[in-house]
């Protein structure tokens, strides 16, 4: 392996289901990496309905053809961010490829599709995929997997710090100061903008999302179906946990939207989205000074608006990952380049004190280019 730097192509697919981001990464080391480019391909409304009726049950047939179509869709976004990064294929060491979760259920199995022999053969380079399955095999939830790099990396330097992002589910890192693997706390704090989004489209079906929060604007939060919602034995249980689409996904939006039509769904949602994450960290993480936040949800200002009142009331700022790093909407594609990274050089990927694993362990597959 070269000393560095390493050029990495991170891509993401997550349970928000709004496109395949790619991010172009130089790691000198852990607390030296940079963004030299980043490329987002959103999926069409076909595209995404396509997952959507994996998720819900597709037949075989449909699950090995979104196994192709996920891994066309992030070379897609590589070309995209490589022309951007100014960067050849030639000069990149690997791409990691965490493919599209569409089944997690640990302990007992996490299930993520897209084919990576198709990135290898398409660019030439190796791929490193399957992340999860080998910290769910030791005993441990496979997510989130970002605390690696929000210990290394985005943590403060001499204050402990939330990292939280927002995506269709939320999750954050609790982290004592950089560098300290041991006493990080992390979860998922339940729904991101999975709900969100998905009530938005049954207010308007004509919408991909709530665009520019203007249906939570409208609405009104109802306080008593948000507390029989938060009322749910998920957001009581302690971490190690994780979640998705399986308890927060389509039936759990028809089922709000059912009780609580129109704008005043949206707006439930966010409050829902808003209050889990503030009683997870009031509830199971130590006192920190501020909330560093990145994900989708930080472009929806109705939702920030709702989480740093929240958060204020435990003196806690809620600031954007950006104003310190780069876009936050590269964030989670950059953590998994790190993960490969670590994976490349035989080095573990995991930490247990986040997933509940057994211990430290190397993780994902490389297919030869």
């Amino acid at each position: 392996m070269s000393p560095g730097p390493d050029t990495i192509v991170g891509l993401m697919s997550g349970t928000s289901l709004d496109g395949m981001d790619a991010a172009v990464v130089r790691i000198w080391s852990p607390e030296r990496v940079e963004l030299a480019g980043f490329a987002h391909r959103p999926y069409s409304t076909e595209e995404r309905k396509a997952i959507e009726s994996v998720l819900d049950g597709a037949d075989i047939a449909a699950v090995a053809r979104l196994h192709a179509a996920i891994a066309d869709w992030a070379a897609d976004a590589v070309e995209v961010a490589l022309a951007l990064a100014g960067v050849a294929p030639r000069d990149v060491t690997a791409i990691a490829f965490p493919g599209q979760t569409v089944w997690h259920q640990p302990p007992v199995v996490t299930y993520q599709i897209g084919e990576p022999a198709i990135l290898a053969e398409r660019f030439g380079v190796r791929v490193v995929s399957d992340f999860r399955s080998r910290d769910v095999a030791a005993g441990g939830e496979g997510a989130p997997l970002v605390p690696l790099a929000d210990a290394l990396t985005f943590a403060s330097p001499d204050q402990p710090r939330v990292l939280l992002n927002i995506g269709g589910m939320a999750n954050v890192s609790w982290v004592r100061r950089r560098g300290d693997l041991e006493h990080v706390i992390a979860a998922d704090t339940g729904p991101g903008m999975a709900i969100i989004d998905a009530v938005a489209r049954l207010v308007d079906p004509a919408l991909p999302f709530d665009v520019d929060a203007k249906l939570a604007a409208r609405g009104r939060s109802d306080a008593a179906v948000l507390a029989e919602l938060l009322n749910h034995a998920f957001f009581r249980s302690a971490p190690p946990r994780s979640t998705g689409r399986e308890l927060f996904g389509a039936e759990f939006a028809r089922e709000l939207y059912q009780r609580v039509p129109g704008p005043d769904a949206v707006r439930t949602a966010v409050a829902l989205t808003a209050e889990s994450i503030a009683h997870f960290c009031r509830t199971f993480l130590p006192p920190a000074p501020e909330v560093v936040a990145s994900g989708g949800g930080v472009h929806h200002p109705v939702l920030m608006d709702e989480l740093a009142t929240r958060l204020a009331e435990r003196d806690t700022a809620l600031r954007r990952f950006d104003a310190e790093f780069f876009s936050g909407d590269a964030k989670e594609a950059v953590a998994f380049a790190l993960i490969a990274w670590f994976t490349l050089r035989g080095k573990p990927g995991n930490v247990p004190a986040a997933t509940g694993a057994r211990g430290y362990r190397v993780l994902g597959s490389v297919t030869a280019p």
